[in-house]
């Protein structure tokens, strides 16, 4: 699946959950990492591993598949990562004590609709 395309249903499954804060950052031209990094927040660990399991069977459903996963077990910060797009599911405070947009630049606002 194209990495827009990806980032695209990355985005929608968030959306349905709940996530806010959502930022999408273009990091191609920065790193061979990904294409794209995807920062949401939630609101409690809970959330954080509710959203990361929707997000997995989202992707799963439209093609995808998830290469890897770290932080699950504490869910404070889970990081997905799809190949060409990687996911970042945060509660509040881990967030804000790691500030990842500020890392890798301004990104793409996301509306919460």
């Amino acid at each position: 699946m194209e990495s827009k395309v990806l980032a695209e249903v990355i985005l929608s499954a968030l959306k349905e959950r709940k996530a806010f804060d959502i930022v999408k950052i273009n990091v191609e031209e920065k790193t061979t990492v990904a294409d794209y990094f995807i920062v949401a927040s939630a609101r409690s660990s809970t959330q954080v591993k509710s959203l990361s399991e929707h997000v997995e069977e989202v992707v799963e459903k439209n093609g995808g598949n998830v290469l890897r996963r770290e932080g699950v077990q504490d869910a404070r910060w889970i990081v997905l990562d799809f190949g060409d797009v990687i996911l970042h599911l945060f509660n509040d405070e881990t967030r804000l004590f790691y500030h990842l947009e500020r890392l890798w630049g301004e990104g793409e606002i996301i509306p919460n609709d």
